[in-house]
């Protein structure tokens, strides 16, 4: 059975190492083409910013794992709060796939994040990730533009 629970302090490694695998599959790059820059960014991102992440965990070990990034922008009309979220980095390891997993995680940094008073929550999704996220109740929206340096 797989339980899912926030991640503590004590769990950075277990959550960097599912980061970097999950990094590797969805750009079809080897693990250890990961970059230590780029995992020494992300602790420290995880040790300072305002980010929740979960664990999924079979007999107790780490089998996957989501993160939950909040950022205040000047308040609006549809958002009078300023509180908007970013979700990232859904993975479960392939065996232990379709067992509710990402769900339950998804579902527990969506009710913190509501809870939190975020008056949205945005993702980059994958195909396959998508009928999650859509029964979920996420839409697709075609008013994100970036600017990339």
């Amino acid at each position: 059975m797989i339980s899912v629970k926030k991640a503590g302090r004590g769990e950075l490694s277990a959550v960097l190492a599912l980061r970097r695998e999950m990094l590797a599959a969805v750009n079809g790059v080897a693990e250890e083409d990961i970059t230590e820059q780029l995992m020494q960014c992300t602790l420290e991102y995880m040790r300072r910013s305002e980010q929740t992440t979960v664990l999924a965990l079979a007999d107790g070990d780490p089998v996957g794992c989501a993160t939950i990034c909040y950022v205040r922008l000047l308040p609006t009309f549809s958002h009078p709060t300023g509180k908007r979220a970013h979700l990232m980095n859904v993975y479960v390891r392939e065996g232990f796939r379709r067992q509710g997993a990402a769900r339950a995680m998804v579902s527990l940094l969506i009710d913190e994040a509501r809870s939190l008073g975020a008056t949205c929550v945005s993702l980059d999704a994958t195909e396959s990730g998508r009928p999650l996220y859509e029964s979920l109740g996420f839409v697709r929206s075609g008013e994100h533009m970036e600017l990339n340096f």
